[in-house]
């Protein structure tokens, strides 16, 4: 293994007498299956985004290419996450990165300290990879006025915050992948995008934008526990799909922990049917069928029926794992309902412990990102790596015209604006079952409503697993995964010769 040098010739960046700080450059190999290996290059560094000329942010990505000859043949995938304010690194150390942190069998946290492994699941394999942290998360920064000159990015005035917004932010992004493919002279290559949660949400966005505003043609885009429509994960007392979305989850949680005994088909049948009904007649559905449809609803959801009618059916997530295995004081995780953790306040009303599945992967991920960025990448820099910034994520603003009593946000309607436009590109959506922040159930009903034509229809394909947010931390799922990824993109090249 190479020592890591500085390169600057990947990121051609001096911008009005702005330099970014240093790039790092190092040559490494990856084991293949079969005893075969693959050369490849890791080019981490900075991106400066321009407004009006002047140098306004830094992006930093890291970008995996292998040393295969002709690049322009071999596929180039973008990836980012989501939040808004959560950096690449969950995907980039969790499933696809030629490294990854080492989790439980089945997803769960292991003691300190964290352990950083090779990934043979990485897709380094069949895909060229650039990881890019969205401004404010990772290393990347807003560029305040006056600091041209040092080389220093670290501005946090209010009027700074721009790319803080849902059409700045797919704008910086479409204009470094377009940076990229230009200085990299990739623009022959196959290119795919994957993204993560809100990431997910960025990707169905970006399959309109990049296409039509920035002439970036996609071969394919991997949408990873996403949410696509936001009003479904609002729910009150006065809707109903959010309460139909989150069911199956909650019923195929409920079975892992062998407090209920549904089948995914079971739950999602009963959700789209009588659990509709319930909800939308409310206190006018006949007595009898309300206090039958409770009952399914506890046995299915493993809670008390007490519990169940005090809800009037409108079993919310954070309910649902308080209850289910309140009798062991334990909780469940809202991202993967299948963790659970010790109930440190049994006694309270409310739950005022952590999440298991969000505050208790940090430690990991934040060890894993800075060990491989840091130490093996040679990633020369003393900033601070924002994993999940809640700076970003409180700041994030729609910037973009309409009227104040319009609420709706989606993108469902620019992945079917980009699929038209582009007949050949391949879109998978995927999520873990147990997820109850992002329900695999939303996006399942969300894509029978699209109306694509039977050739369209025939380029989206959907696939969940086990697990919860980030099913890849079960090694199980992340096998399984990164095998039906391979798939999906010969699928997708198939159609690109």
């Amino acid at each position: 293994m190479n020592e890591p040098t500085p390169s600057k010739n990947d990121f051609p960046d001096k911008v009005a007498s702005y330099e970014p700080p240093e790039a790092s450059e190092v040559s490494r190999q990856l084991s293949l299956p079969g005893g075969e290996s693959l050369d490849y290059t890791v080019r981490s560094g900075w991106t400066v985004l321009r407004d009006k000329d002047k140098p306004a942010a830094e992006l930093f990505s890291v970008a995996y290419v292998a040393a295969t000859g002709d690049g322009s043949t071999r596929p180039v995938t973008f990836v980012f996450n989501g939040g808004p304010g959560a950096a690449s690194a969950y995907l980039h150390v969790g499933a696809l990165g030629p490294e990854r942190v080492l989790f439980q069998t089945s997803g769960a946290t292991l003691p300190p300290p964290a352990r950083l492994v090779e990934n043979e699941d990485t897709w380094l394999a069949f895909t060229d990879l650039v990881f890019i942290d969205p401004v404010g998360t990772g290393f990347s920064r807003i560029i305040e006025e006056g600091k041209e000159e040092n080389g220093k990015a670290d501005g946090k005035k209010d009027d700074e915050k721009r790319y803080f917004g849902v059409n700045r932010d797919l704008e910086s992004l479409g204009e470094f992948i377009r940076r990229w493919l230009a200085s990299q002279d990739r623009w022959l290559s196959p290119i795919f995008i994957a993204g993560e949660s809100y990431g997910g949400f960025r990707t169905a966005k970006l399959v309109k934008l990049l296409q039509q505003d920035f002439g970036v043609g996609l071969s394919g885009a991997i949408i990873i526990s996403p949410v696509l429509e936001f009003a479904a994960l609002s729910p009150s007392d006065y809707d109903v799909l959010p309460w139909i979305d989150r069911f199956p989850s909650m019923a195929l949680a409920a079975a892992h922990h062998e407090a209920g005994s549904a089948s995914a088909k079971d739950a999602e049948d009963f959700a789209s049917d009588s659990l509709v009904r319930l909800l939308t007649r409310g206190r006018g559905a006949d007595p009898a069928e309300r206090e039958t449809v409770f009952s399914r609803i506890a046995a299915m959801l493993g809670l008390d029926e007490c519990f169940v009618r005090q809800q009037e059916g409108r079993v919310s997530m954070r309910g649902f794992v308080r209850e289910l295995l309140r009798a062991q004081g334990k909780v469940c995780g809202l991202y993967d309902a299948s963790v659970t953790i010790d109930d440190p306040f049994p006694d309270r009303d409310g739950f005022e412990g952590p999440d298991p599945t969000l505050h208790g992967i940090e430690r990991v991920f934040a060890a894993g990102i800075n060990t491989l960025l840091r130490g093996r990448l040679g990633v020369d820099t003393d900033r601070e790596y924002h994993l999940l910034s809640m700076e970003v994520n409180e700041a994030w603003k729609i910037d973009f015209k309409r009227h104040g009593l319009e609420c709706n946000l989606g993108a469902t309607d620019d992945l079917r604006y980009g699929m038209a436009i582009n007949p050949h590109m391949k879109v998978r959506i995927t999520h873990g079952v147990y997820d109850l922040i992002t329900p695999y159930f939303a996006s399942e009903r969300i894509c029978r409503q699209m109306k694509l034509s039977e050739a369209l229809a025939r380029n989206l394909s959907l696939k969940h697993y086990r697990g919860g947010h980030m099913f890849y931390a079960w090694d199980e799922s992340r096998r399984e995964f990164r095998r039906d990824m391979e798939t999906f993109y010969q699928d997708a090249l198939h159609e690109h010769r």
